[in-house]
């Protein structure tokens, strides 16, 4: 028998607000929310969940060799980082609690429009990203 598992109001919050950045950011074609250990708390978006899995990985590797180039040159905290390649972009932001934002958007997608709609869904979630909110959310994506 299968265990139902049961999100917080916060949690379902989250998502719907990660759903609805993945469906309304024209050119998105997926969304995660990484946690500062590099595992995923939520996806969005047309990727599996190994799929998700991978950019999770992939996000946290970006973030902590980006973080310590800018260490190394004293550029103090990373605010985002941006791979752009022919076929698109990957853009990572940091969220509250050490969590991150990474997307994967087409190569006809606005960086100024997809990092801005970034900003908001971090914005409108900081106020409910606790420690216990990603822990529930970590334990929700293999459940």
């Amino acid at each position: 028998m299968t265990e139902t598992f049961h999100l917080s109001e916060a949690a379902q919050d989250f998502t719907w607000l990660l759903d609805k950045f993945a469906d309304e950011t024209s050119g998105v074609v997926d969304v995660i929310a990484v946690s500062a250990d590099g595992l995923l708390m939520a996806a969005a978006g047309e990727a599996d969940h190994a799929s998700s899995d991978r950019l999770a990985a992939i996000v946290s590797g970006m973030v902590s060799l980006a973080a310590g180039a800018g260490l190394s040159y004293g550029l103090g905290a990373l605010n985002k980082v941006i791979v752009d390649a022919d076929g698109g972009y990957v853009v990572i932001m940091a969220m509250g609690a050490g969590a991150l934002l990474g997307v994967v958007a087409e190569r006809t997608a606005s960086l100024g429009t997809v990092a801005y709609e970034m900003a908001l869904f971090i914005n409108r979630t900081n106020a409910i990203l606790s420690p216990r909110l990603i822990e529930e959310l970590k334990n929700s994506v293999g459940a």
